[in-house]
């Protein structure tokens, strides 16, 4: 394919992009990945290969060595190729499996987390997948199981011995996760009997449950030697693997605070300008973030009842689909389920709500829309939830994870014919892209109204901060009680969100700077291509999106000719 000149489409609508495969470089994409799925049946079944379903591999020594030299030897042969011969879908998908290959290679020798997070070791999400997904009948699906259910012993003695120097954190979150992994046994368990399979699998599966158990005990007998902070020296590279953004993580954290002090002062005047309203003749404080901070904590009370929280985020989907359409936003596909269910037990303990949407080669399965219930909160962790997540909040959260956010965007990545992207998703792009969503309704006008516009401006401010803190924590090392403050009296989050978000950054690195540092990318690239004539906002989202999970980096390069 030739290279598109932006001119050529000045006058007209923004095109989807148009894909060719040159002969050679769509075999060897696909003798890459078919080599993958050999090596990483996980990732196979992830991705929709259910073929794989049987295989089994362990997280031992040799398979590490095993994954090393297959990422060095497929580095160089894509390394050997010529850009000059390929179209721009081509040197885009190269350069993602390129940094893919070498990100893995840093994770190996580097980074090494199978070492010290224990919760690296969790084999339930194959598990409850290949069980609750209809690829096949359910007495096929159960024989599928078998090998890897049996392996569940083996399994857990490769990553006993895998780990050495570990956080306290991230073995708190393995021992919390462990009773979420017998739950899925225990449905294994159900399911089996349902279909005459109980003999086979019970002698497996009491095997299962001791190796499980018996993880934890050693995991309670550990003494951790790691603190969780990554450090300068491990933060820079893994945001250059993780984000590829054409900014350094040091670039990005002051950009994040210039952002931030821009949100606040917009949030000061419209907290100014409600303050009569909400708080009456009381006068406004002089001080900035008690005056926006005042405004909504009484905004707050107003939330869906606690029994509700689940059925209420369900209820809203059909209303922001039917926004998207009537503003002709971004265009649909019906035929994509997206259900909203409980959180897998598994699965908690990190974020609240998360998307978990079906691998390209199996895009007719369901999207799942996970969201942790109240139900194991006091009176008190409860009402502070559902004041974080109030009558505005809500639904902002469900445009970023639904629609037109994740959900939507994650289908549209699914329809590329490019596997590369849809399997080797960016994070930045993808979250920044949920992001970008939330401005995208408050500009179309949805929920117009002063209270949505300053709860949009404590949720950007969110995303800002979630980038300040994350490299605060890690790099420079911010301490707790600054954190809290952080998030509580300086961007107006629930003691209760805060102390979860503290959680998560002690989890987590890296991750939560994807939201702006994605966000910034895009937005800057819609604003340069808004100058351009014949610009249309459905057209330009349908073109970003065409090029499925790709760094926003190369995506704008190829939009801006």
């Amino acid at each position: 394919m030739k290279r598109r000149q932006f001119a050529a489409l000045a006058a007209a609508p923004l095109a989807l992009p148009a894909w060719a495969t040159s002969p050679a470089f769509g075999p060897l994409t696909e003798r890459f990945l078919e080599a993958l799925w050999q090596l990483d049946p996980d990732a196979a079944v992830a991705a929709g290969r259910f073929e794989f379903a049987g295989r089994v591999t362990l997280p031992t020594a040799a398979q590490r060595e095993r994954a090393r030299s297959f990422c060095s030897d497929w580095l160089r042969r894509f390394e050997a190729v010529p850009e000059a011969q390929l179209s721009v879908s081509e040197r885009m998908d190269r350069a993602i499996v390129i940094g893919k290959l070498r990100s893995d290679l840093w994770r190996l020798g580097e980074l090494r987390e199978w070492s010290w997070n224990p919760a690296e070791h969790n084999p339930a999400a194959a598990l409850d997948l290949l069980l609750n997904t209809d690829y096949a009948p359910l007495p096929a699906r159960l024989k599928a199981l078998q090998p890897r259910v049996a392996a569940l012993p083996a399994y857990y003695r490769a990553a006993q011995a895998s780990l050495a120097g570990v956080t306290r954190e991230h073995t708190e979150l393995a021992i919390q996760q462990a009773p979420g992994v017998l739950a899925v046994l225990d449905d294994i368990a159900k399911r089996a009997d349902e279909a005459g399979q109980a003999a086979a699998f019970k002698p497996r599966l009491a095997a299962a449950r001791a190796a499980v158990n018996g993880y934890v005990a050693h995991l309670r007998q550990l003494k951790p030697t790691r603190g969780f902070r990554l450090g300068a020296a491990l933060y820079e590279p893994k945001f250059r693997h993780d984000i590829q953004s054409a900014r350094s993580a040091r670039d990005t954290y002051e950009l994040a605070q210039q952002r931030r002090e821009e949100v606040l002062a917009s949030m000061q005047a419209q907290a100014a300008q409600l303050w009569p309203t909400v708080m009456g003749s009381e006068p406004p404080p002089s001080d900035r973030f008690a005056l926006i901070g005042r405004v909504i904590d009484k905004l707050s009370a107003r939330h869906v009842a606690r029994e509700r929280f689940v059925d209420e985020i369900r209820a809203q989907i059909p209303q922001l689909e039917a926004w998207v359409r009537d503003h002709d936003l971004l265009s649909q596909d019906v035929s994509k389920p997206l259900a909203v269910r409980e959180t897998p037990e598994y699965q908690r303990g990190v974020a609240g709500a998360s998307i978990e949407a079906p691998g390209p080669y199996r895009p007719q399965d369901k999207t799942y829309y996970n969201v942790t219930p109240l139900d194991d909160l006091t009176p008190e962790e409860a009402e502070s939830s559902l004041r974080e997540y109030n009558h505005w909040i809500l639904q902002i959260l469900n445009i970023h994870e639904a629609i037109p956010g994740h959900y939507t965007q994650l289908v549209h990545a699914n329809r590329s014919p490019s596997k590369v992207k849809a399997l080797f998703g960016n994070g930045a792009m993808v979250e920044g892209w949920a992001v970008y969503g939330e401005r995208m309704m408050i500009e179309s006008g949805y929920g117009a109204s002063p209270e949505m516009t300053l709860m949009w401006g404590k949720w950007h401010l969110r995303s800002v901060t979630n980038t300040v803190l994350d490299y605060s924590v890690h790099v420079l090392g911010m301490s707790e009680a600054d954190a809290l403050d952080l998030l509580v009296r300086q961007a107006f989050q629930t003691e209760r969100e805060a102390k979860e978000k503290w959680r998560r950054v002690q989890l987590t690195s890296v991750q939560l700077t994807s939201y702006f540092s994605g966000y910034s990318e895009i937005f800057a690239l819609r604003e340069q291509l808004k100058a351009r004539p014949g610009f249309s906002l459905k057209a330009f989202h349908e073109q970003f999106l065409g090029y499925g999970n790709a760094p926003v980096r190369l995506i704008a390069a190829e939009m801006l000719g």
